[in-house]
């Protein structure tokens, strides 16, 4: 059962960020570090891409490690799905991380690369240090 009314419970998922969240903020600020210039949730594109590099064809998605179900992350790194609503909260995780895979595979069928950039790869140190390069080596227009 839910401690909070549906009032409030409301009032706290509209406070819920779907862009310009801190982890976006991050990777932009390392993208532009690099010299890059993106544009941000273009409608014209499947999924409205975090990052569209458009003179290189390629898009990088931040994906928050609870929203977008990220299975390489330890059970103690991301918080565990509600106990209220259970059903809800299983049929919409699945199909965030479903649509993920569909817009990612339309985007490759309409000639598009993409990069997914997790959550814990921000959070943790020791993969923070590396992600300059790795968006570095993916952005190179050759690759």
């Amino acid at each position: 059962m839910d401690i909070l009314s549906p009032k409030e419970r409301s009032h706290r998922m509209s406070l819920v960020r779907s862009t310009g969240t801190k982890l976006e903020r991050q990777i932009g600020s390392i993208v532009k570090q690099l010299g890059y210039k993106y544009r941000s949730h273009p409608k014209k594109l499947p999924g409205k891409p975090d990052f569209v590099f458009f003179d290189i064809k390629k898009v990088v998605f931040a994906h928050g490690c609870f929203w977008h179900q990220h299975g390489s992350c330890r059970n103690d790194q991301i918080p565990r799905i509600p106990k209220s609503r259970l059903g809800y909260w299983q049929k919409k995780l699945v199909g965030n991380k479903e649509r993920d895979i569909r817009i990612r595979r339309k985007l490759s069928r309409m000639g598009w690369n993409s990069l997914v950039l997790w959550e814990c790869q921000i959070r943790k140190k020791t993969k923070a240090k590396t992600l300059p390069a790795r968006i570095k080596k993916f952005l190179k227009k050759d690759s």
